[in-house]
């Protein structure tokens, strides 16, 4: 594989990974197209090994999952409302997603896991970023609350101004809010 075709591979990975039923996965055709197989290969393949597909590696969309995801990413429905597939799609964690190489068998298959394997780290040191960003913004608020309460010369307008650079930049690190419907089975509280 040559360098730019692993910095495309690489930089691909991150935006086909998508959150469903509160997992990071890959969906079969995507990983397929990453892998460079067939996604009804691929898809035979794990139907064929299924001891090495346990649930939490591995599960198969609903047909409502499948029209959420359509409408989310605003493509084209067939008639089947599953893009012309005779099955519901499969998503694949992490660990799925590794043991698909290993079934695969292919060296391409195998090297390409390694920047899936990456891209799963990177998603995850990002999110912890975020969030010993949003402790340090506490511990800061925390501070200049403290310094208000102690010192009745720091003015009132200074401490206004320090929760509203702390707000502002809690909005930044803040993952954006949409409303979506959840996808799959939710359990009453």
């Amino acid at each position: 594989m040559s360098t730019s075709d692993k910095q495309t591979t690489l930089a691909a990975i991150p935006h086909r990974i998508q959150m469903i039923r509160g997992e990071k996965v890959l969906l079969d055709a995507d990983l397929a197209a990453l892998y460079q197989a067939p996604t009804k290969r691929l898809n035979e393949q794990v139907r064929r090994n299924p001891n090495r597909f346990p649930p939490d590696f591995l599960f198969q969309l609903t047909d409502q999952e499948v029209r959420l995801l359509r409408s989310q990413i605003a493509t084209s429905k067939r008639s089947s409302g599953r893009g012309g597939r005779r099955y519901l799609p499969f998503a694949f964690t992490e660990h799925g997603a590794l043991m698909v190489a290993n079934i695969l068998n292919s060296a391409h298959a195998i090297e390409v896991s390694l920047y899936v394997v990456r891209a799963f780290i990177r998603l995850r040191e990002t999110l912890a970023a975020h969030k010993q960003l949003a402790g340090k913004l506490d511990q800061l608020e925390r501070k200049t609350a403290a310094l208000a309460a102690k010192h009745d010369s720091l003015a009132r307008s200074t401490h206004a101004q320090f929760r509203q650079v702390i707000e502002a930049l809690r909005e930044l690190i803040s993952p954006p809010t949409t409303k979506r419907t959840p996808i799959g089975f939710i359990t009453p509280k």
